[in-house]
């Protein structure tokens, strides 16, 4: 999905205060048609939608490794980029069944870490409700995931049950809870880290309030995309993904770059995971304009 903030001024996307922007990005790094959707502020703003993204986290020689997923060209949003997985936030990712499926994680401290209160709609704890489904969905991993039916040697639970369940959820419109119950499996709450927070630009006319998570997933994993939203998945370090996108190879769009750089200095996932466990997230509102060459942003 594609992540975003919206400007401060609310009228015409452009920078509100005076000085450079924080970051600027050329058109040929971008995905294809991005930089059209911020040359002028539509006659009515639209109203973001709640939604959860996910960076999944395996270790490897290199270091730390990001799963980041090509979004097919035919799709209506940011087509061609390179993104988390992730998506709309569901009512059901917030009911009691699910609710009930976390261990570790309660209503009650979602609405701490999120910064939401009781009566937000939708509640603190379908954000992560939404994280973990959608990763299940995009890329047929587990993150989170514990407890059910294993393979012969008690480690992943087997490709077909992970299978089932996925096109149960993609296929049949299950929801995520009875799946789970399917399995024998429960969530995990210490597994699934708060790492961010931003909101599409009023210029766009698509927008999305976003909560990204961090999640681990075993050495090895391999993630299954789904080929009617994606095209390609590729696991990179941090820092190797920063370097494909400034050769022009990986298009991005500003979340997901500003998101790698935050990750670059961590060692292993436990560090990154144990970081952000004792970190406040403010939600980011950068300001976003079209350039001569691309677009400029104002995050501070």
């Amino acid at each position: 999905m594609r992540q975003g903030t919206e400007g401060d001024d609310g009228a015409s996307g452009a920078p509100g205060r005076e000085g450079p922007p924080d970051y600027e990005i050329p058109e040929e790094r971008l995905p294809p048609g991005f930089v059209e959707t911020v040359t002028k502020m539509p006659d009515v703003v639209a109203v973001p939608f709640p939604a959860a993204t996910v960076v999944l986290m395996r270790e490897s020689a290199a270091g730390p490794e990001v799963l980041l997923l090509r979004r097919n060209r035919a799709t209506g949003f940011v087509p061609g980029a390179y993104v988390f997985p992730g998506g709309r936030v569901d009512r059901a990712d917030g009911d009691e069944a699910l609710v009930r499926c976390w261990d570790g994680l309660t209503r009650e401290g979602a609405e701490r870490r999120l910064g939401l209160g009781p009566d937000a709609d939708p509640p603190a704890i379908a954000y992560y409700g939404a994280a973990v489904r959608e990763a299940v969905e995009e890329t047929g991993l587990l993150p989170a995931v514990v407890g059910g039916v294993r393979d012969e040697g008690g480690g992943e639970l087997s490709g077909r049950a992970v299978g089932e369940a996925r096109e149960a959820l993609l296929g049949q419109g299950v929801p995520f809870a009875r799946v789970l119950g399917g399995l024998g499996a429960r969530l995990d709450g210490a597994a699934v880290e708060y790492i961010a927070h931003w909101v599409t630009p009023a210029v766009e006319p698509r927008r999305y309030d976003t909560r990204f998570f961090a999640a681990r997933v075993p050495r090895g994993s391999a993630a299954v995309y789904d080929e009617r939203e994606m095209t390609d998945a590729a696991w990179l370090t941090p820092g190797a993904a920063l370097d494909r996108h400034r050769d022009g190879r990986l298009p991005m769009i500003f979340p997901t770059i500003r998101t790698l750089e935050d990750l670059c200095d961590f060692a292993t996932v436990d560090e990154l995971l144990a970081y952000y466990r004792s970190r406040a997230i403010a939600r980011v509102q950068p300001e976003i304009v079209r350039t001569a060459t691309g677009v400029a942003l104002r995050v501070s």
